[in-house]
């Protein structure tokens, strides 16, 4: 059950892997301070800002935003950390208003992993106040707990920071409105908005529902996904509030009052008739937006596809015992063994079988059947990062001004329900690398291609999922970087090269190898350094503060041992600092390293370029058949969306 806190009320908490989710209606910034068990902030570095979004346990995020995602792992703080604020506060110089009194009460809700909310908060009664700090997670006798606060400050950031007891609040207040002054100013105009293609994030209600709670979507099959913030401008909405267009003032006298517009409710069907089952309806799964809407209802599918199956499988499974016990008993008996009573006996275990199996298809069809509804509606109402390369948004297609919840590497899909497919979804940023594995694979699609042809269908899935990485991401957010020692996937390269979204051309031979390997893995050790040192604002100037991909071709041609120990630690310490790895290989061409490189495999997300039931799910037991996500033959959606990213950086440079 949801706890609605007033100002000062604490309550409980029974996880430690936590989202902290803001909903404010005007762009905020949203910060974390850390204190001691005096709550006093040691210093700079104990502060998450959009200049430094990430500290150990604590990801915040990276612009001024209507709504903001914060995540929090409780067991991951260092055992000096007692409390944890989460901090708002109004951007400066830019034209926004000046203090929390003239918008909408801001609401903060604390959820689990599962998105079920634990404590809410609505912080009313503000007035001057340009920063608040609205709540703090505390440890007491080692047990974590959440109190609200909504304690503003007229005097801004600076004035809060001070209050904690940090003695360079004023550069630090500094340094945070600078770095939000430059994200607003790398924002492109987003598209314009049709009543039936809005995908803005809503400001959330000030008492929601329990149907208004969301989980976040893991899959089984990509464990060690997290829950990550939502950045950039949301574009939301002005909430509807009539006092206010009047001039007079906004009533928030009691925290239960719903000051802000709530998210707008899941779309409902249609009244099925009786005896009909209801009619499925895209995006009626819980969430704050119609993005985290779809996102969950893809996983609703999912699990319901699993259980499904599972249940099927286990039926048919008693079914084949039940039989075998009974002819077991038939045969165990000489007496039954010759004449019309064994066969009678044979005869009435088969048909047993037979009913149980049919009985558990019957339902197995029916689940399939309301599934695949499901997916006829869900599947034209994706976005684009969600959605196939033939799916008409695509030509709809604009750069987007935030980055996505998730993105869509192919389809999934078990032999039962062989016309069904589930988007295979994962959360961005990735957390883990991507392995294309260009090796035989174990499908009835592998075993018809040779070595030089799996090594160009690799080739051509990692480009389509590097369009893909680079159209779903802001422009200026995403660099790609490609390393092709033998020049072997020049052509299926093309459409990168081409378009000019490639930060520099395709690395050639070892010298190539080794000059990105040695930038890459500086920029690693220097983003590593000033995140644990809290002097982010340090780094060189002209530093690229993007999210870096290195695809590599023709693993390992061209690498000797230090490149392949650099390429080891792209794979281990990259991802935590924005530096991810795409690996087209074959695991055996890399066999002569030996057992040195299982760790590499191991950390990497396995692809293929055909359909393969390589993808293992713990939860049930299956073996589920990945299809990579591909453009359709002869389509040009691949380099139209390229083209765009390319027009957006050359505008936006």
């Amino acid at each position: 059950m949801t706890a609605e806190l007033v100002r000062g009320q604490n309550h409980p908490l029974s996880q430690v892997r936590l989202e902290i989710r803001i909903s404010a209606g005007k762009p905020v910034v949203a910060t974390a301070v850390l204190g001691d068990e005096s709550g006093r902030i040691h210093g700079v570095e104990w502060v998450a800002h959009p200049g430094v979004p990430t500290l150990p346990g604590l990801e915040v995020s990276r612009q001024a935003a209507a709504d903001h995602r914060l995540a929090v792992d409780l067991d991951a703080m260092p055992t000096a950390v007692h409390r944890v604020g989460v901090v708002l506060a109004l951007p400066t110089g830019v034209g926004g208003p000046a203090g929390f009194g003239s918008v909408a009460a801001p609401f903060v809700a604390v959820t689990g992993l599962d998105g079920a909310e634990i404590a809410t908060f609505t912080l009313t009664g503000l007035d001057t106040e340009s920063a608040v700090v609205a709540l703090e997670l505390y440890r007491r006798q080692g047990a974590w707990k959440v109190r609200a606060v909504g304690q503003g400050y007229a005097g801004g950031l600076a004035e809060l920071l001070t209050d904690q007891g940090l003695p360079q609040a004023h550069r630090l207040a500094s340094e945070i409105n600078e770095a939000v002054v430059r994200g607003l100013a790398r924002s492109v105009p987003a598209p314009p908005r049709t009543p039936e293609g809005d995908r803005s994030r809503q400001t959330a209600a000030s008492a929601l529902g329990p149907e208004q709670s969301g989980s976040p979507y893991g899959s089984p099959n990509t464990p060690g996904q997290g829950t990550h913030g939502a950045q950039g401008i949301s574009g939301s909405p002005e909430p509807a509030q009539s006092a206010s267009a009047a001039g007079g003032p906004i009533d928030y006298s009691h925290p239960r009052r719903q000051n802000t517009a709530p998210p707008p409710p899941p779309p409902t069907a249609p009244p099925a008739q009786p005896g009909e089952p209801a009619r499925p309806v895209a995006g009626d799964a819980t969430g704050w937006s119609m993005e985290e809407r779809l996102y969950n209802q893809v996983w609703g599918m999912f699990e319901d596809l699993a259980r499904s199956t599972a249940a099927y499988r286990s039926a048919v499974d008693f079914a084949d015992t039940r039989m075998e016990k009974e002819l077991d008993q038939v045969l165990s008996d000489p007496r039954s063994r010759i004449g019309g009573q064994g066969d009678a006996a044979r005869e009435a275990a088969q048909a047993k079988h037979s009913l149980l199996v049919d009985q558990a298809r019957e339902a197995l069809d029916r689940d399939l059947g309301q599934l695949g509804a499901e997916a006829d509606v869900v599947e034209p109402a994706l976005p684009a990062a969600y959605a196939r390369w033939d799916n008409p948004v695509w030509h709809a297609y604009r750069v987007p001004m935030e980055m996505p919840m998730a993105l869509r590497l192919g389809d999934l899909h078990v032999p039962e329900s062989e016309p069904l497919r589930i988007p295979m979804l994962v959360r961005l940023p990735l957390e883990r690398g991507l392995w294309i594995d260009s090796g035989r694979t174990g499908s009835s699609d592998g075993l018809f291609a040779d070595s030089h042809d799996m090594r160009r269908l690799a080739m051509e899935s990692a480009v389509a999922h590097t369009a893909r990485l680079l159209a779903v991401h802001p422009v200026g957010e995403f660099t790609v970087h490609v390393l092709d020692p033998a020049g072997s996937g020049a052509r299926e390269l093309s459409p990168l090269v081409r378009s000019g979204v490639l930060a520099a051309p395709p690395a050639a031979g070892a010298a190539g190898v080794a000059a990105v390997l040695g930038q890459l893995t500086e920029r690693v050790d220097l983003v590593q350094m000033a995140v644990r040192g809290g002097v982010a604002d340090s780094l060189p100037p002209g530093f690229d503060t993007a999210q870096q991909l290195l695809v590599v071709n023709d693993f390992p041609h061209g690498f000797d041992d230090r490149a392949v120990t650099q390429l080891r630690y792209l794979a281990d310490e990259g991802p935590a600092v924005g530096v991810h790895l795409m690996m087209v290989a074959d695991r055996e061409d890399a066999a002569g390293y030996g057992p040195l490189l299982d760790p590499l495999w191991r950390g990497l997300l396995r692809l293929t370029p055909v359909a393969d039931d390589h993808l293992a799910d713990p939860w049930v037991g299956h073996a589920w058949t990945y299809e990579p996500a591909l453009a359709p033959v002869g389509s040009q959606v691949l380099q139209q969306v390229l083209a765009q990213v390319a027009a957006a950086r050359t505008n936006y440079s």
